[in-house]
């Protein structure tokens, strides 16, 4: 029998070649178009201009320097907080004691009464051997009862004033809490800007560090022509004022005849002193001021550290706030208490001495020296100098005593 042929067509060879090429290319072409996309989805952020660091740098230190006054604030609250507490607390101790005593008064009391069976005095006076005995044992007795009374009165006075103590203590307690806790965060707030401002100032390159310390050579010698003016402004004034006061004198004299030259003399200086009258107070304000800035004078070069008062380093505050401890005044921590101490002067009638205050939170503060100039402790990574009081914007200046 014939073989009949196969009427199935031949299979056609499965290439998988290219289909691997195909996905290659594939792949390789999105890889291609996608890949400029994923560099411009998020471009790099261009670098701020050395100006605006700047100004970024400035104003993380005057942040610092507010949460630096009010670490300051609560720190002192913190202290005066903690003796009141202390206080409270030795003073319920006390009291406890007292009353123990009045209750081991009691229980003595109470004992004795338990020991005599609590007999009436009916059967007292039947059992008594005399009734002259009687009677004087019932003197006793009333004595007795009259000091058993003031001990219970004692007793309950003194637990009364104990109680109130008790919760006057709590209550210093809870406050010294918060106190601490206000601490605690401007602390954080302190170091957080501090850290921020040194960030910004590390990733500076040599060149922008360059130009960054020729921006702070022209805003000081911008602050100096400014100080220099007011120094200027400020002789002319006085040789006006020395002037008029000697031409008043020579007035009070050819008024006074030649007889009366030497009345006139005495008269003359009296004048000039009550026109003065900043010269006459001045005359002891100028001594305190003598010895304020002789003290901050021997402060500079060192550093300032934020919260610290000296001796080694100070924040701005304290270095005001030792250098008038020096000459006899006591002023309070913070900028924003020492603003409010004295008298209130105006920038063109400055004097040694004088406090001036900076910004409008008021977050930092200088010594006045003279001829438009201030020692200071100025921020972080600076030491204690002199410098311009034209340097940051002012906000007012107080005379201190």
């Amino acid at each position: 029998m014939p073989v009949l042929a196969s009427h199935r067509k031949p299979r056609a060879k499965v290439r998988t070649a290219s289909p691997a090429v195909g996905l290659t290319t594939a792949a390789l072409a999105s890889v291609t178009l996608l890949s400029p996309q994923s560099a411009t989805a998020a471009p790099a952020e261009p670098k701020p201009a050395i100006e605006e660091v700047r100004k970024k740098v400035d104003a993380l230190y005057r942040q610092a320097g507010a949460a630096t006054q009010e670490y300051n604030r609560a720190k002192a609250a913190s202290a005066s907080q903690q003796t009141k507490v202390d206080a409270l607390l030795s003073d319920v101790a006390k009291r406890t004691e007292k009353i123990n005593e009045a209750r081991r008064a009691l229980g003595s009391y109470a004992a004795a009464q338990y020991r005599s069976g609590g007999i009436t005095p009916t059967a007292t006076f039947f059992l008594a051997d005399d009734p002259q005995g009687y009677f004087d044992q019932s003197r006793l007795m009333d004595l007795a009862t009259e000091r058993q009374q003031r001990a219970v009165s004692e007793f309950r006075t003194q637990q009364a004033a104990a109680a109130k103590k008790r919760a006057e203590a709590v209550k210093s307690l809870e406050t010294l809490t918060g106190t601490q806790a206000t601490l605690a965060s401007s602390k954080k707030d302190v170091q957080t800007k501090l850290t921020e401002a040194r960030g910004l100032l590390s990733r500076l390159t040599a060149e922008e560090k360059a130009r960054l310390a020729e921006l702070e050579r022209e805003k000081e010698a911008e602050a100096k022509e400014k100080a220099a003016k007011l120094a200027a402004r400020q002789a002319a004034e006085a040789k006006e004022r020395a002037a008029a006061e000697e031409k008043a004198r020579e007035e009070a004299a050819d008024d006074s005849g030649g007889t009366g030259s030497g009345s006139g003399t005495d008269t003359g200086p009296g004048t000039g002193t009550g026109t003065g009258t900043g010269t006459g107070t001045g005359s002891g304000y100028a001594a305190k001021a003598e010895e304020v800035l002789a003290f901050a004078r021997a402060q500079i070069g060192k550093p300032y550290v934020w919260g610290a008062s000296g001796p080694s380093s100070y924040d701005c505050s304290g270095l005001t706030q030792a250098a008038w401890r020096a000459a006899g005044v006591t002023l309070p921590r913070t900028t924003w208490d020492q603003v409010e101490v004295g008298t209130r002067v105006a920038t063109s009638d400055l004097l040694p001495g004088d406090l001036v205050f900076f910004y409008d939170d008021i977050s930092h503060v200088g010594v006045y020296k003279g001829d438009g100039m201030m020692i200071h402790a100025p921020k972080p990574g600076a030491n204690v100098r002199e410098e311009s009081i034209y340097s940051m914007p002012i906000h007012g200046s107080v005379r201190p005593a």
